[in-house]
């Protein structure tokens, strides 16, 4: 009896030590998570989008020794192309634009008459060479401008007509969803001139433009 007696307190010890015994032991490690795996964004594709904005400049009349400074908001279209290499930086692009303008100035040429140049409609057609940084790019863009040129002159008919210039600037795009970009970008323009006759403008004169332009856009990629 004194066996089956010192048996059972020895079992009784055994069971009351497993719990913290098992207590004791080492827990597993947390299940490691993946971190989340963005891709690189990448610029190729057709696109669509609006812009908007303001300009200012100067345009010279030189027949009556006068100067003016043209100012005004813009907005319009437009419609590019990027094409970006896989694994490299450089985002290469063709680019244009149609915007209305609010465009004029005018000035005193004589003692009862104002000169007034003006411009409604503008547009470009532009390279761009970006380096992107991710979903951020700044780039260089240069081309083509085109656009009207109006003198008008109180009293006289005056004379319009539709010019082809160039443009440079610089921009920075950066994506902000899928397919959906947004610019912030600087242009400077020189549409050339125009002439307005004497019977026109009461003296012969050529009329040149040329614009500084700031402006922004929204773009969707397809």
């Amino acid at each position: 009896m004194k066996r089956s007696l010192v048996a059972g307190l020895g079992f009784l010890a055994i069971a009351t030590a497993m719990p913290a015994s098992a207590a004791d032991l080492p827990r597993g490690s947390m299940p490691y998570k993946a971190p989340a795996y963005f891709a690189a964004y990448n610029w190729t594709g057709f696109y669509l989008g609006i812009n908007g904005g303001g300009a200012w400049g100067n345009s010279d009349w030189n027949g009556f020794g006068i100067s003016n400074s043209p100012s005004g908001a813009m907005i319009g279209g437009t419609v590019g192309y990027n094409w970006q290499g896989a694994g490299s930086p450089w985002v290469f692009g063709l680019e244009g634009d149609i915007d209305w303008t609010g465009i004029s100035d005018s000035v005193p040429c004589t003692v009862l008459a104002t000169c007034e140049t003006k411009n409604d409609w503008f547009g470009t057609v532009r390279g761009r060479i970006g380096y992107a940084f991710d979903r951020i790019m700044p780039y260089a863009t240069g081309g083509i401008a085109f656009g009207d040129i109006e003198a008008n002159r109180l009293g006289f008919a005056g004379a319009s007509d539709s010019n082809v210039g160039w443009t440079v600037g610089v921009g920075v795009e950066g994506a902000f969803a899928p397919n959906w970009t947004a610019k912030v970008e600087y242009l400077y323009s020189d549409l050339g001139d125009i002439t307005c006759s004497a019977a026109a403008c009461g003296a012969a004169t050529n009329i040149d433009l040329r614009l500084n332009i700031l402006r922004a856009g929204v773009n969707y990629r397809f």
